[in-house]
């Protein structure tokens, strides 16, 4: 009696439990996501390649969503950055607000409980660049209003810590 063992499969949860040396690894990694896995494996205590393991299994469970670096916004010719609420009514002006993610001046939209639906985080030459944006959404149509707030020095900006308290 043949039996097919390619269908006899072993369930593996998809659920990742993170641990501390994955806490202390994510917050090595937020500082800097240069560094080598070596580099890594001496701050967590841990050879390179459990390092490269425990990376591709974050990355694999969307722990670890993707890579990036941070600019300076006044070096790059960006230095204005204003939040702005936005209020609407219907059902079509989010899906149009959704499209602001091809805006160089979008960093951030966010929907939002409170006083306003929508929350933007917008990094611009100046003033102007800022009124350009406000127009270009207001022609979405059924905004009701906006209400935008200019940050005069940034005291902290950073993304999630893995550390728990």
């Amino acid at each position: 009696m043949d039996q097919d063992t390619n269908s006899i499969q072993q369930k593996r949860s998809t659920e990742l439990i993170i641990d501390d040396t994955d806490r202390k690894l994510l917050t090595a990694l937020a500082e800097d996501s240069s560094q080598s896995y070596s580099d890594l494996g001496a701050k967590v205590h841990l050879s390179a390649p459990a390092v490269h393991e425990r990376v591709k299994k974050m990355k694999t469970a969307g722990v670890i969503t993707k890579s990036t670096i941070n600019l300076d916004g006044t070096k790059i010719g960006r230095p204005f950055l204003a939040f702005i609420h936005v209020n609407y009514t219907g059902t079509k002006a989010r899906d149009n607000f959704a499209r602001l993610h091809e805006d160089a001046d979008v960093e951030e939209i966010h929907s939002v409980a409170g006083d306003s639906c929508l929350l933007i985080k917008a990094r611009c030459k100046d003033a102007n660049g800022l009124d350009k944006l406000l127009i270009r959404m207001r022609e979405f149509g059924d905004v009701t209003n906006t209400r935008s707030h200019i940050v005069l020095t940034t005291l902290l900006e950073r993304g999630p810590q893995a550390e728990l308290d």
